[in-house]
């Protein structure tokens, strides 16, 4: 894959455009971003995003549900959607020549969608069983259970299909409303990538634009100064008990989100982090241990989450309190954030090697920052990241704060405080 050039513009009275020229790319990726998710569900049915993004794909006023995707499968393409807390993605992938279509295609389907009604209630049984599905895994449902712990009484904590109660109050009147609010903002960001410049992407795409597009809206913003410790539990038989911990840190801009990353990377995201070797390799306490962080505008989450025997849980916990606290009053041991930083770059780079990872860089950039920073300033910043900053961090996000906990499993009554571990 060679090097992209990035670059971007607003449309005049539209949305953004973003574009990666690849020059020697035999594929295409476009993306439209709807800065929009289950956080603007304030006051509305939660799910009610994840099912706006299904139902754009039962037809439009040009195409039904089955020209949709024959028209892309049949040229060897693919569209697939997905809903997060804060954005909303319609994308579709082919080979260079099927840009033309795609920008066709996905415009139609995200601002030309006709909702049928016949479809509605179609699509509330495929939502219905998809929230079954995932409740009844307790590897998945733990997520929407800690969510629930942490942003307690805020969107960020519903789930995002909702539930088989709210998305029973979702009509038709309910989706075009959404849509229509969020759809046509002009903070919508258009992501391509290909062997395409910005001009001919422009080009592609301006004849399926609709002609009005409106300011975005803040969503409710989230004050984690005033966050309390909640602890969510699902009493159920299970071989295996899932647990999560929550703590709340600081959002996308902070500069602190490098080191953020780091201590998430030598905690628990990679087979040489800290809670892998002690639980997993040394202690045999369970199959599966791993952390990650979250970022939204203005705040964000680190959650550290796990599979284990329940009768190994109080063992496990006390593990994992004893290697943050050992970050907080130590920060890493010698060579840990290099290797972090190696791991980091390293996935940084083979996640480049496609060309749907160029358009969401491209898209993703503008969306959350206004702008395109190339991998090379993002590399550089993560590299410039020290052992103090990492240690910082850790004492900010967890020294004196109780996490947020869920628990699926037996109903052992999670410990009210780590005072002693």
């Amino acid at each position: 894959m060679s090097k992209a050039i990035y670059e971007w513009r607003q449309i005049p009275n539209g949305p953004r455009l973003a574009v990666a020229t690849l020059e020697d790319s035999e594929c295409a990726a476009l993306s439209i971003y709807i800065p929009a998710g289950s956080r603007d569900e304030l006051n509305l049915p939660a799910g009610l995003a994840h099912f706006v993004e299904h139902m754009v794909f039962k037809g439009t006023e040009r195409r039904s549900a089955r020209d949709l995707s024959f028209e892309i499968e049949n040229a060897g393409g693919q569209i697939n959607a997905c809903t997060s807390e804060d954005q909303t993605v319609y994308e579709g992938r082919g080979e260079a020549d099927l840009m033309p279509v795609l920008a066709d295609v996905l415009s139609d389907m995200v601002w030309h969608a006709t909702f049928p009604a016949s479809e509605i209630g179609l699509e509330r049984e495929v939502i219905g069983e998809e929230i079954t599905m995932y409740k009844e895994s307790p590897a998945d449902h733990i997520g929407d259970l800690i969510s629930s712990a942490l942003w307690d009484g805020h969107p960020l904590g519903n789930s995002i299909s909702g539930s088989l109660e709210t998305i029973a109050k979702i009509d038709r009147e309910t989706l075009m409303e959404f849509r229509n609010r969020h759809h046509f903002r002009s903070d919508v960001v258009i992501a391509a990538a290909g062997p395409f410049t910005v001009e001919q992407i422009m080009e592609m795409i301006s004849p399926h634009l609709p002609g009005n597009f409106h300011a975005g809206e803040r969503a409710l913003e989230f004050d984690r100064t005033t966050a309390a410790q909640r602890i969510v539990i699902d009493e159920r038989e299970t071989d295996q008990l899932q647990l999560a911990l929550a703590w709340h840190t600081p959002g996308r801009h902070a500069e602190s989100r490098h080191a953020l990353r780091m201590l998430s990377m030598m905690l628990g995201e990679t087979a040489s982090s800290r809670l892998f070797l002690e639980l997993r390799e040394e202690r045999g306490l369970c199959y599966q241990i791993s952390s990650d962080v979250t970022f939204f505008d203005e705040t964000g989450a680190f959650e550290v989450s796990a599979g284990l025997d329940p009768e190994s849980r109080d063992e496990a916990l006390a593990c994992i309190y004893r290697e943050i606290g050992d970050l907080v009053a130590n920060g890493p041991k010698p060579g840990e954030l290099d290797r972090a930083k190696r791991l980091t770059i390293a996935q940084s780079k083979l996640s480049f090697e496609s060309t749907g990872s160029h358009a969401a860089w491209a898209g993703e950039g503008v969306l959350d920052f206004g702008r395109v920073p190339s991998p090379a300033e993002w590399r550089a910043s993560v590299m410039a990241v020290t052992d103090a900053e990492v240690q910082a961090i850790a004492r900010e996000v967890f020294d004196g704060k109780e996490p947020s906990m869920a628990e699926i499993g037996e109903g052992k009554s999670l410990p009210q405080s780590r005072k002693g571990r």
